[in-house]
């Protein structure tokens, strides 16, 4: 089976061709990215209409390029998979437009593909997904959620934040220490040699029996604490374990109610995806606890965590080995519920 996978859901534009087997397997044979996070930098964010028009720009000579490379034409393409939601209006209607048009044009079914789906699964792109059911701790720039995925299309939300999700936090954050758009790598970067426990930043609802996240205290934190050093004594050192400091109490927060939620669930199999699963503080805190606690840890490839299209087509073919079929009228979601 030969799949087209498209992402455009916000300021990643992606296309991916995904060879699967009847078997389950499935490889990915061509692959690109383009992202805009240099244009929306000046912003400080995504800016919804730039976005949508580099996404018209850049996606038709995309899959034009991962069609040569994977030696695959129209007529070979068993289905076409693309994020219907949830997203950025806009963007989300390039790509389901695109996909459409293709679609109709050479008589390939197209599949809708929940966007928080596809990163729940993007640990099997290279590896083999935990058995079912598993816990998964889903972090990104909008979306911090404990999931308990039970197979293919059957979620129950165990927890959310309440307020700013994680990757909030981190681009917050870094403007408030003058740090560009996107937070999560610049404090990542600064943060290296940085004394975590320098400067004592809140974990919000770290003790709290419930499996919810809340991350604007530790944010309003970090404002006072910089107000707290002034201009002509914010040494590099000074930023550096602040930045430390950030990040160990994300990850802090992010590692103990991942692992309540395991222990909560009697679930021993836990899953990080997302764009904030990237930061290696973070893995390397989760790697550390799985260990002591006899927890099987699953992340994805570094290339996987932020927004792709190679997880988008993962998705369309683990629904088809399940048995989904392709809704007989569907549109674009830019809220679209994960748990059902």
């Amino acid at each position: 089976m030969l799949i087209l996978g498209i992402e455009t859901s916000c300021d990643e534009t992606a296309a991916a061709i995904l060879e699967g087997s009847d078997a389950g397997e499935a490889r990915i044979l061509a692959e690109r990215i383009a992202s805009q996070i240099d244009i929306h930098a000046r912003f400080g964010g995504v800016v919804p209409e730039i976005a949508s028009r580099e996404h018209l720009a850049a996606l038709p000579p995309m899959v034009n390029a991962v069609m040569d490379e994977a030696a695959v034409d129209w007529e070979k393409l068993d289905m076409i998979a693309v994020t219907a939601g949830p997203g950025l209006m806009g963007a989300l209607l390039v790509g389901i437009s695109y996909a459409r048009a293709a679609g109709l044009v050479n008589d390939i079914p197209v599949m809708p593909v929940h966007h928080m789906q596809a990163h729940l699964f993007a640990p099997g792109l290279g590896q083999r997904l935990p058995d079912f059911p598993f816990i998964t701790l889903l972090v990104s720039g909008g979306h911090t959620m404990l999931i308990r995925v039970d197979d293919v299309g059957r979620f129950h939300l165990l927890g959310q934040t309440l307020d700013d999700a994680a990757g909030e936090c981190f681009d917050k954050s870094a403007r408030l220490l003058g740090l560009p758009y996107p937070g999560g790598p610049a404090i990542a970067q600064l943060a290296q040699g940085g004394n975590p426990r320098r400067f004592p930043l809140p974990r919000p609802m770290l003790n709290r029996d419930d499996l919810n996240f809340s991350f604007s205290g530790l944010k309003t934190a970090v404002m006072h604490t910089v107000r707290k050093i002034p201009d002509i004594e914010r040494k590099p050192e000074d930023m550096s374990d602040l930045a430390a400091s950030i990040e160990a109490a994300i990850a802090d927060v992010l590692v103990a109610k991942s692992v309540r939620a395991c222990e909560q669930q009697d679930v021993p199999r836990l899953v990080m995806a997302g764009g904030v699963a990237a930061n290696t503080c973070l893995r390397e805190q989760f790697e550390t606890k799985a260990e002591v606690l006899g927890l099987d840890v699953f992340m994805p490839d570094l290339k996987y965590c932020t927004d792709n299209a190679a997880m988008i087509a993962y998705s369309a073919f683990l629904q088809n080995q399940a048995g989904d079929t392709i809704p007989d009228e569907w549109d674009a979601k830019p809220r679209w519920p994960l748990s059902k």
